[in-house]
């Protein structure tokens, strides 16, 4: 696998290597030991993974304190376009955010440690999405900054569709407002 640290520290992209021919393709989608050389130890404790269709945006969301979750990301089907935002205030990145295409086509993965809010926007007509993470769900430490917070600046290439997300997600606090990290 190839992985690409982007503009914020610790933010990787990792591309795997694919082998493909006439019977359909092959790759190494998790190996610890190459994973702790490029990105360090990480101790990933439960999967998950969601089915959207298209124009559905989930987050951006985060677990605080200590339930503060790392996650690695990818589309086992369609495509999405995901991104991750500092939310370390005593971070040279701090309110920042990486932006990135996953898809079936593509097999990238997006590793997002903690301290960062994370969300995504499905392209395709349906995507299903999957993803690790280091500490399990919190239900009580579950918080969320807007999608669309104009001090974010998140250019989403909603291209006219119409974006459906929760309920809960339209009445997340700006970033001014959210419970940050340190």
């Amino acid at each position: 696998m190839d992985y690409k640290e982007t503009a914020i520290k610790g933010v990787y992209i990792i591309e795997p290597r694919v082998f493909n021919d006439a019977r359909g393709y092959f790759f190494e989608a998790w190996k610890q030991a190459e994973f702790e050389e490029h990105v360090g130890p990480v101790n990933f404790v439960q999967d998950n993974e969601s089915k959207s269709s298209r124009g559905v945006l989930r987050g951006l969301h985060y677990q605080r304190g200590e339930a503060s979750q790392a996650k690695l990301v990818r589309v086992i089907k369609g495509c999405v376009v995901d991104v991750a935002v500092d939310l370390r205030r005593s971070s040279p990145t701090f309110g920042q955010h990486v932006m990135v295409e996953l898809s079936e086509e593509n097999k990238r993965q997006f590793f997002i440690p903690r301290g960062f809010a994370h969300g995504f926007l499905v392209l395709s007509d349906e995507a299903i999405f999957t993803y690790k993470v280091d500490n399990p769900y919190a239900p009580e430490a579950d918080a969320g900054v807007r999608w669309n917070d104009p001090d974010l600046a998140i250019n989403w290439p909603t291209d006219g569709m119409e974006v459906l997300t929760s309920e809960k997600d339209l009445r997340q606090p700006l970033l001014k407002d959210a419970e940050l990290f340190d």
